[in-house]
């Protein structure tokens, strides 16, 4: 399969790959990395059934509309995306450029070793600003990113509707939330801002996996990427203050870049967004990996809840709850 889309394409013949080795860490495709002797590059296709716990679902076209999100955004910033070399539809595979994990390391993987950069975080913020700002208002990138079934399925269904399943309390405002979200059409959101999908390159970030590509509301790539932030700081009680300080980061050089819109308006979106993300990590369809421990669990609880509750505009009133709940 793999060698008949390399050919199909013109990147290669089955003599020309000396291995392929399936990369592990995702949960949503297959992930290859191909050595063409030489050279190296990967190759994607996505799963019609998530390897969750839960039964999770999502459609395919979801590979055709990533490998749309690095066409769009490639042009104007071709250091925050891999590069692509070909997508075969016939098989629903795409190939990219190959980073080596030695000199782009997973940002995912440094923060939990200890290694939190405010630099970076800030990097990361205003990139994905960058991003958002360059895409906002323009009809035709709308019109290729028609992605709201995909969407529904892959973020706003087993994060925010889930959640409400457990929460009876809370239903109304995930619904509202949802409903809301589903609704906010400002520009190229990629959806899955996770530490796990950024790469802390030589010169700057490099975002991967935008299987979950739409065009809507920005505050929830914002929120999405603070949430784990949040994360990490109850995972890593010892480094919250870091973790915080990262948060901070991120979100001033985020809020500093937005000009599509009142940056409060955004800002007030993104506040409502991030605590229900945050309890969706422990009681959503996707539950965090490393958040094992009962205590560590039930502090996000502590801190979700009050906030949904409240309905903070800001998110530093979020940040503050977090504090709060995680003092010694």
């Amino acid at each position: 399969m793999i060698a008949a889309a390399l050919a199909r394409l013109g990147l290669g013949q089955a003599t020309d790959i000396r291995g392929i080795q399936q990369l592990v860490g995702g949960v949503s495709s297959d992930i290859w990395q191909i050595d063409l002797g030489g050279r190296s590059i990967c190759a994607k296709r996505a799963l019609p059934t998530l390897k969750v716990a839960a039964h999770w679902q999502a459609p395919l076209s979801r590979n055709a509309f990533e490998y749309a999100w690095y066409q769009t955004i490639a042009p104007a910033f071709p250091e925050l995306v891999p590069a692509m070399l070909g997508r075969d539809a016939p098989s629903g595979i795409f190939f990219m450029q190959y980073l080596a994990p030695e000199h782009y390391p997973v940002w995912k993987t440094l923060l939990l070793q200890g290694r939190i950069d405010t630099g970076m975080a800030q990097q990361v913020g205003q990139a994905l600003g960058q991003v958002h700002a360059f895409t906002a208002g323009k009809p035709n990138i709308a019109k290729v990113f028609e992605s709201d079934a995909e969407f529904f399925s892959l973020r706003l269904e087993p994060y925010l509707l889930a959640t409400a399943n457990l929460h009876p309390a809370l239903q109304n405002k995930l619904s509202s939330l949802c409903e809301a979200t589903a609704n906010t059409k400002k520009c190229l959101v990629h959806g899955d801002v996770s530490p796990k999908n950024i790469l802390c390159g030589p010169t700057s970030p490099v975002f991967l996996d935008a299987e979950c590509a739409w065009y809507g509301d920005p505050a929830f790539d914002l929120a999405f990427c603070l949430n784990h932030l949040l994360l990490k700081a109850v995972h890593q009680p010892a480094q919250s203050a870091e973790l915080l300080a990262a948060f901070d980061s991120m979100a001033g050089a985020y809020l500093a870049q937005v000009n599509w819109e009142p940056s409060a308006s955004l800002q007030a979106r993104a506040a409502g967004l991030l605590p229900a993300l945050l309890l969706a990590r422990v009681d959503g369809k996707s539950p965090v990996e490393y958040l094992t421990n009962p205590v560590a669990r039930q502090q996000v609880r502590d801190i979700a809840i009050p906030c949904l509750q409240t309905s903070f505009e800001q998110l530093d009133a979020v940040r503050l709850t977090a504090q709060d709940v995680l003092k010694p």
